[in-house]
């Protein structure tokens, strides 16, 4: 009986994914309309007379990361995010920002949850992707700016008060030749740029969707 809860329990496990999905198991195990929610009918058309069985094993595999890449209405064109201009560059309160998981570093909350999503997928393809800097104060941009140059000047620094790196936007990263070329490949899919030159370590967050 051990094991026919167990099936009951998995069973009722996937059938409660499939309504996240919009779907229900009709008579005879072919999948009926959408569930009473607010999926798009266009979501219920395109599964509307698939088996059961094939819905079954779609629920069952583990889905993409949700978010990743994502944030492109919430920024302005300058690419600043909304939620954080009221504070001002390189002075977003701790609060305003989210860890990046397994390190000290803040990021603007999508920024974190894609980079997140990016070091996991590199991980698994054997790559090793560090990070040395990611939000920077005002006070921490005056302190490089002296110490390293300006950006403009030849230097490595941007203005003080202009930098991504004040909007949680853009990190510094520790990449070796293979990291380097793994980001040029796939950074892009989590919205990830190499868009300073002269610094290949810098990449900034650029929404795609």
């Amino acid at each position: 009986m051990d094991g026919v809860a167990a099936v009951s329990q998995r069973i009722g496990e996937i059938e409660g994914r499939l309504a996240l999905l919009g779907l229900s198991r009709a008579p005879g195990g072919v999948l009926g309309g959408p569930l009473p929610t607010t999926a798009p009918a266009t979501a219920a058309a395109s599964t509307s007379g698939r088996s059961f069985e094939a819905a079954l094993a779609e629920a069952s595999t583990t889905p993409a990361p949700a978010g990743v890449g994502s944030g492109k209405a919430l920024v302005d064109a300058k690419g600043v995010p909304v939620e954080l201009r009221q504070y001002g560059n390189g002075t977003v309160p701790a609060s305003a920002l989210s860890n990046v998981e397994g390190t000290k570093h803040t990021l603007w909350t999508p920024a974190a949850r894609s980079l997140e999503a990016l070091r996991s997928a590199a991980a698994a393809d054997g790559v090793t992707i560090g990070i040395t800097d990611s939000y920077r104060t005002l006070a921490s941009q005056v302190d490089l700016a002296e110490r390293k140059g300006l950006y403009s000047q030849g230097g490595l620094a941007a203005k003080p008060g202009t930098s991504m790196h004040g909007w949680g936007m853009a990190v510094d990263l520790s990449l070796d030749s293979k990291a380097q070329a793994w980001m040029r490949t796939n950074a892009g899919a989590y919205g990830f740029v190499e868009d300073t030159p002269r610094e290949p370590w810098h990449w900034g967050y650029h929404p795609t969707h």
